[in-house]
Formats: structure tokens, sequence, C-alpha cells
């Protein structure tokens, strides 16, 4: 699982488990907070499809932070107002980028959460396709 999936499991899976594992950092390595969860702005760029041209949609709220494990910097962004979670994922990239032993039971853990998270997600989608209309099979008489 590389570090996009990892983040991406981590922001929309259970809360409990970046809490869980950065946790499990944090009473077994010091952690030295470089830059406190702080808000910025990052600038959405979408590309436009019919002339393939890219433009700026707008701003988007994020919350990041920076920590220290291991002499390993690691960085927890992500979109809204969420300082703890920023936190946890900062501490948690720093780990993997240390290489720290915690990581490997990890990767199972993720793994699953992943599975459930894909699962939510094909029911939403097929919850979603339900209320789609067919106008090829639509009676127009």
């Amino acid at each position: 699982m590389n570090r996009k999936q990892r983040t991406e499991v981590l922001i929309n899976g259970s809360p409990q488990l970046a809490a869980a594992l950065a946790n499990e950092i944090e009473s077994r390595y010091p952690v030295a907070l470089i830059e406190e969860p702080n808000h910025g702005l990052v600038m959405v760029k979408v590309r436009e499809t019919a002339q393939k041209s890219l433009f700026y949609l707008g701003e988007v709220l994020v919350t990041e932070c920076k920590v220290r494990v291991e002499g390993t910097v690691g960085i927890g962004i992500l979109k809204g107002d969420e300082p703890k979670k920023a936190y946890e994922l900062a501490i948690i990239d720093a780990a993997y980028g240390a290489g720290l032993k915690e990581t490997e039971a990890w990767t199972a853990l993720l793994q699953s959460e992943g599975d459930q998270l894909a699962a939510r997600r094909q029911l939403q989608h097929k919850s979603v396709l339900r209320t789609k209309v067919d106008f090829e099979t639509m009676d127009t008489d």
C-alpha cells in the first residue's frame, strides 16, 4: 500500500484507526512537533474537458501539521478543520518514513479498512444507480 492509498484509508476510514496507530507511536517514541496543526488554503486545479485546458476552480480549506519521529519528518494534511487528525496523520507518516517496526503490523489493518471502505463505496454506488433513469426503455406514448 503506497502513501496515497494509506492516507486515503486513514482519512476516510474509521477515526479510531488513525488515533490508535498514532497513540502506539506516541507511547513508544518521542514525537517532536515541528509545525502545530494550522489552516491553509489550497487552490483546486481542474481540467476543462472540451478544450483540455487547466483552470483553478477555487480554494479549499486544509489543516496541516508536521512532526519528527526518530529523525524523520512526517506531514499530515487534509481537507477541512481537523487539527487532531492532521497531527495523527503526521505521526503515522513519520513512522512509515522512519521504517519503524510497528508499521509492518499496520499493513494488514490498513488493507482490511481499505476493503471495508471500498465495500461501503460500492454499496453507495449501487444505491445511486438504482435512481438512474434509462431513457431507452421509457415508454414515450
